[in-house]
């Protein structure tokens, strides 16, 4: 496991990458100065006795109504509980922890008014493994995702659920289990750990980290079809990506040719093709995956600012003992960021099923009809390309832009809501169903390629078939196919494939 030192608001996007792979993460001590500042500074705005959003008032619609000094750990402790309202299955341990990450992060910045000691248990607890259980469901994305942070703030005051050594329990039993005991809350704090869009944040990551994965197997399985239908490398020449520009482009455009290098099946079909052009399956790659890498860069410079920032409310200042009250918490930038992910997502699986379709019509590939030596007999790959086909068209319903709708909360105090939450929680469905495409790709590419023999690929993209085949022998006869696509699903999904091809392919960041 990865011991990650994180310093608030310098995080990078590898480190979020590693804390979701199942780093550990620990703060900088250097920016505690500035949390106990933070705290003092709340401790003499309350001195003053003026009424403070979030600090002695009730939240929301209710922020006229003041709150006696006597009640005030009462208030904050009603509000975690109260806020506590989702629904749905439990959020995956992985986003669940890259979330508390992020709220640490947050917190660590100074200028949401907790004490050490609270940013202390939240850090503990990613350091001693207790993920809490938040239900996925009931954050719209503005105050804040106020129901998942509220499940966290549940458990850190000793109520809701923990999973501790892959059991769930009690928090406060799972607290003391791990030698933590539950906060009393202070001023202020309940609202700073409720108040942020770190749930929307951390599942947006989470579908970013796997929509790379995704790209960069596509582009092996891309270079394996171009290869089983005999197309042709020449759309791939560097000089006509470096007329348009740009930088995806010319970069996935880069990754094919190195991925083909080499083919002794490119070699065979130099001279004497009749074909003059491949369809825009296997020609258009580099446009269409190159345009994905690019939005996929955007999200995650958008994502990454959002990760290192402040989104609570109100906000404190120590330097002039001030709160002030914004809206911050509105994620409208991680709305906008997810959409975009979810379009990469869908177009890199779209792309993906045409050269499957591509694969099994013998009119387009020159290959046996469903690539089966014996069609008729035989159905081969025709099915498995209808699943392929129902996947790409489920991601093509989620794909519309959770960014453009919108509904009033809070007795319309809250009137305008980004929707990012779930704009970002589909995107893990939509990972799986594109890796469910490349999937069924690769092993139709590897059984289109196989019908070459004695001809090889490239080394690269022979190494990726060695894979596949090490898990899927080649199929002579109909049999069961489900246990083939899923053993090849496990390969895309965790990088295998892409990695086992060698070469260096283009990274988000």
């Amino acid at each position: 496991m990865t011991d990650l030192t994180l310093q608030p608001g310098a995080v990078t996007l590898s480190q979020w990458r590693a804390i979701y792979r199942g780093g550990r993460p620990t703060l900088d001590p250097a920016c505690m100065d500035a949390v106990r500042e933070s705290a003092a500074s709340v401790e003499r705005i309350l001195a003053r006795g003026e009424p403070v959003y979030g600090i002695n008032t009730g939240f929301g619609k209710l922020a006229s109504v003041r709150i006696d000094d006597a009640d005030l750990a009462t208030l904050q402790r009603n509000i975690v509980l109260s806020h506590a309202a989702g629904v749905g299955d439990p959020s995956p341990e992985p986003v669940v922890r890259l979330m508390m990450a992020l709220k640490m992060v947050s917190l660590a910045r100074g200028a949401s008014g907790i004490r050490p000691e609270t940013l202390d248990l939240l850090a503990t607890m990613i350091e001693r493994g207790l993920t809490p259980v938040i239900p996925c469901q009931g954050s719209v994305g503005a105050s804040g995702d106020l129901a998942p942070l509220s499940h966290l703030a549940t458990t850190m005051i000793g109520e809701g659920e923990i999973v501790l050594d892959g059991r769930r329990l009690p928090a406060a039993e799972a607290l003391e289990k791990a030698g933590l005991a539950p906060l009393t809350l202070g001023p202020k704090e309940g609202l700073a750990l409720l108040n942020g869009t770190q749930f929307s944040c951390a599942n947006a990551l989470a579908g970013l980290l796997e929509a790379e994965t995704l790209l960069q197997t596509a582009l092996v399985t891309g270079a394996l079809s171009t290869e089983a239908a005999k197309g042709s490398d020449t759309p791939f020449d560097p000089r006509i990506h470096d007329l348009r520009g740009h930088a995806g482009q010319i970069e996935t455009a880069a990754a094919l040719r190195e991925l083909m290098d080499g083919s002794d099946i490119r070699a065979s079909h130099l001279k004497g093709d009749e074909r003059v052009q491949d369809p825009y399956c296997l020609r258009c790659q580099p446009q269409v995956m190159g345009a994905a890498l690019d939005m996929m860069r955007q999200a995650a410079t958008t994502l990454s600012v959002e990760a290192n920032g402040v989104s609570d409310n109100p906000l404190i200042f120590a330097d002039t003992d001030e709160a002030l009250s914004g809206g911050n918490f509105h994620a409208e930038p991680v709305a906008f960021a997810a959409d975009m992910i979810a379009m990469a997502i869908c177009e890199i699986g779209s792309l993906s099923e045409r050269r499957v379709a591509m694969l099994v019509d013998p009119a387009l590939s020159g290959l046996p009809a469903f690539l089966t030596p014996k069609p008729g007999l035989n159905s081969g790959f025709m099915i498995p390309q209808v699943t392929a086909a129902a996947l790409v068209s489920e991601n093509k319903q989620r794909a519309f832009p959770a960014s453009v709708d919108s509904i009033p909360t809070s007795a319309n105090q809250e009137d305008h809501v980004s929707m990012a939450a779930h704009g970002a929680r589909r995107l893990a469905d939509m990972a799986r169903n594109a890796a469910g495409v490349i999937a069924i790709e690769a092993l139709a590419a590897a059984q289109g390629i196989d019908f070459h023999a004695p001809l090889s690929s490239s080394k690269p993209l022979e190494a990726a078939r060695a894979l596949i085949r090490g898990l899927v022998p080649s199929l002579s006869d109909d049999r069961y196919f489900h246990p083939d696509m899923e053993k090849a699903a496990s390969l895309v999904l965790s990088g295998k494939l892409a990695a086992t091809a060698g070469t260096d392919l283009p990274a988000i960041g």
